[in-house]
């Protein structure tokens, strides 16, 4: 494999195979997740034959993986330079970034109406615990446990459907995302408006909390200058 920032992302033979998943399943997820954490960049090449003897495996999974990937729109599949992580333009990703407020405006919306008390206990737990992150000043934990209070209203709302699609995209921004996003200095901000999104769901709000989610996770203001800065 073939990488600008390093090639560590190896758990090869028996212990790639996750329980219920299937090898190539398994592959693609392990893959994804280098990609979404920036260990592979956009641009980075990845070699067919590497990739197999890295992680125990035939071509046969690391083909199909490839095709998933780029699918989800992770990977390009080039016939000349073989699969490449994919890079996207500054203009395209502030596109993106206008739909995937859209979405996840309306699973507020939605958790807003639908939220479950335990959901909304552990929606509450979850930012308790993002607040301790954010006091340690621990950008991994704070990165992942952000995610996890995303995800339970993704749950929350109660849309397969929609939880797919926001999913899918927040996978094809995430490395661009944590270039900014996610830096101690920018705790504070994201803390505050978690909260306001949590009372809004707490008081069953369902146009606040569609309101302050877009605003929260779209690129306006200083955001989108600091985005543009960092993309430069």
């Amino acid at each position: 494999m073939t990488a600008g920032r390093g090639t560590a992302l190896v758990r090869p033979g028996p212990a790639l195979r996750a329980a219920g998943r299937t090898l190539t399943e398994t592959l693609r997820r392990e893959l994804e997740e280098a990609i979404v954490k920036g260990t592979l960049a956009p641009g980075d090449r990845l070699e067919e034959n590497d990739i197999a003897q890295r992680y125990g495996v035939s071509r046969t999974p690391v083909r199909e993986a490839f095709r998933l990937l780029g699918a989800d729109g992770l990977v390009e599949l080039k016939s000349r330079q073989g699969v490449v992580v994919r890079k996207i333009s500054i203009a395209t990703l502030i596109e993106m970034f206008q739909v995937m407020a859209e979405l996840e405006g309306l699973c507020a919306r939605l958790a807003a109406r639908r939220i479950a008390p335990a959901q909304l206990r552990d929606l509450e737990a979850i930012h308790a615990r993002l607040t301790a992150a954010g006091r340690e000043s621990d950008v991994e934990r704070f990165y992942g446990v952000n995610q996890e209070f995303h995800e339970l209203i993704y749950d929350a709302a109660r849309n397969a459907f929609l939880a797919e699609q926001v999913r899918q995209l927040r996978n094809r921004v995430a490395p661009f995302r944590r270039r900014v996003t996610y830096k101690p200095h920018r705790f504070d901000k994201t803390l505050v408006e978690h909260a306001a999104v949590l009372a809004a769901i707490a008081a069953h709000d369902a146009d606040r909390a569609d309101v302050l989610m877009r605003d929260h996770v779209n690129l306006l203001g200083d955001d989108l200058v600091d985005f543009v800065a960092v993309w430069e």
